[in-house]
């Protein structure tokens, strides 16, 4: 289930020479496309964000063009090796199975005799929003191969620590500059832009979707924080970036980022107390005791930590206002209804669903009160996959989510302490967007969902990323004396 090569000519330097005490060690050949599409992918992390979440049509096409870019240089980087270079990771089976249920969707299958009263044609298709189906099949193509990069070519250890150097800094620079306009012009998108249905926060068109891309960012600070895979000097830095994106994400108002920030940080210290590795080194009870109460005391450390910081900067209407309504009539502001509804459908179209994409054209047809509200997503992402994918897209998305963790957990156990600290961290930050999940929709952001997939890939990829442990073979001179030699990527 990691990455692997498909050889078409005879075999150069990209492969993996065994190493008896650590992970194998491999040598990689860089060229130059290489080099940018490793580039294009940071650059997409990054734009993607800041182009207001990805979510227009002229960014939606620029982004599409950077995939592009990205297949054409993987064509020119396989010429130039001699050889394709594609990934088994296990994730990309139900991304691909999307693709293939929408495909399906779009077939001309459905009985249109009910709809003979039109005097226009109506479509046929099994999705009864044909348009938004190929809009987002569209999408997760392009985020397929943007995710399938990442697999393949972060395959150094110092491209992991370069990538993940890279989400870490934006989302530090990123909670700076929306705490600045949030204090500054809380109403207006970079200080220009207008809004009237919805509220900003930092570039984004909806605060909640802020607050989904800060839990993504916090994770891999956090991970390698808890895990002590970082060098003294560096902790109090990554910890000050943790708890600035943190006071950040709470300051964006959204109930649902401040239950999964905390829900990330207490799903961290289990993760990181009960590694096999870790038992075996710390073979004491009461130092393993020790280290487990340290780990919680900081974690607890740190949700006080945040929500001091919150206080400290004006925020009190922010809790204020979560604890409000947490104890009104309706906490969940209205969503019930919406979720009510959104099983009705479900129950209507059980095995494909209504077509991905196609919510919001079929809601308006099972809303039990006026029918004239639209609304575009469920505010509840499990549920509106199986309205618009049926049991055959949960299906998938449970697969994806089982293998995550599975080979997430696996990869944390790497004798790489940084390369484990990533791996937990990644997962840390996924779990939390799927905790926010439940309440909204931060992942049909393109941006989130782009950076999503890139942490599944960073907590699943095989030990290409980790820094190998060099043996030390002896070799007789003739004398009689030996040498040590290390094998070297």
């Amino acid at each position: 289930m990691g990455n692997t090569s498909v050889e078409t000519s005879e075999p150069r330097p990209g492969v993996s020479i065994p190493n008896p005490v650590g992970p194998p060690v491999y040598r990689v050949q860089h060229t130059l496309a290489s080099r940018f599409i490793f580039l294009n992918l940071c650059v997409a992390i990054v734009l993607s964000a800041l182009a207001f979440g990805t979510v227009h049509y002229w960014a939606l096409v620029l982004f599409s063009l950077g995939a592009l870019a990205t297949v054409v240089l993987w064509v020119i980087d396989a010429w130039r090796l001699g050889r394709l270079r594609i990934s088994r990771n296990s994730l990309q089976i139900p991304v691909l199975g999307m693709l293939l249920l929408g495909l399906i969707q779009l077939l001309p299958l459905r009985d249109t005799a009910a709809n003979g009263a039109l005097t226009v044609s109506a479509s046929r298709a099994l999705s009864f929003d044909p348009y938004s189906t190929r809009m987002v099949l569209v999408l997760v193509a392009t985020l397929l191969v943007y995710f399938a990069a990442t697999l393949v070519f972060t395959d150094s250890p110092h491209r992991l620590r370069l990538l993940v150097r890279t989400i870490i800094i934006f989302g530090f620079f990123l909670a700076i500059f929306g705490l600045t306009q949030s204090f500054v012009s809380p109403t207006r998108v970079y200080w220009v832009r207008e809004l009237s249905q919805s509220t900003a926060f930092g570039p984004f068109i909806n605060r909640h979707h802020f607050a989904g891309y800060m839990e993504l960012t916090l994770g891999l600070p956090l991970g390698l924080l808890l895990t002590g895979s970082l060098e003294k000097e560096k902790r109090f830095v990554y910890l000050f970036a943790v708890l600035l994106m943190g006071v950040a994400l709470i300051m964006t108002n959204s109930r649902g980022g401040i239950i999964s920030v905390v829900a990330e940080i207490l799903f961290l210290v289990p993760l990181t107390m009960f590694r096999k590795r870790k038992r075996r080194e710390a073979q004491d009870k009461a130092q393993r005791i020790r280290n487990a109460a340290l780990r919680s005391a900081l974690a607890l450390a740190l949700i006080v930590g945040l929500f001091a910081g919150v206080v400290l900067l004006g925020g009190e209407s922010v809790l204020s206002r979560f604890v409000g309504t947490v104890n009104s009539d309706d906490p969940t502001t209205g969503r019930a209804h919406f979720w009510s509804v959104t099983t009705d459908i479900i129950k209507a179209h059980p095995f494909l669903g209504t077509g991905l994409g196609a919510f919001a054209a079929v809601y308006t047809r099972y809303d039990s009160r006026n029918g004239l509200y639209r609304l575009e997503q469920a505010h509840n992402d499990y549920l509106q996959v199986l309205s618009d994918g049926g049991i055959v897209g949960a299906g998938l998305g449970l697969f994806f989510i089982v293998m995550l963790f599975r080979m997430g957990f696996a990869r944390r156990e790497s004798r790489d302490e940084f390369r484990s600290g990533v791996a937990v961290g990644a997962l840390a930050g996924c779990f939390a967007v799927l905790v926010h999940s439940f309440f909204d929709f931060t992942l049909h952001t393109t941006s989130n969902a782009l950076l999503f997939l890139v942490l599944a890939a960073l907590a699943t990829m095989n030990g290409r990323g980790e820094q190998p442990t060099a043996p030390r073979k002896r070799r007789r001179r003739r004398h009689g004396s030996a040498e040590p030699i290390m094998i070297r990527p």
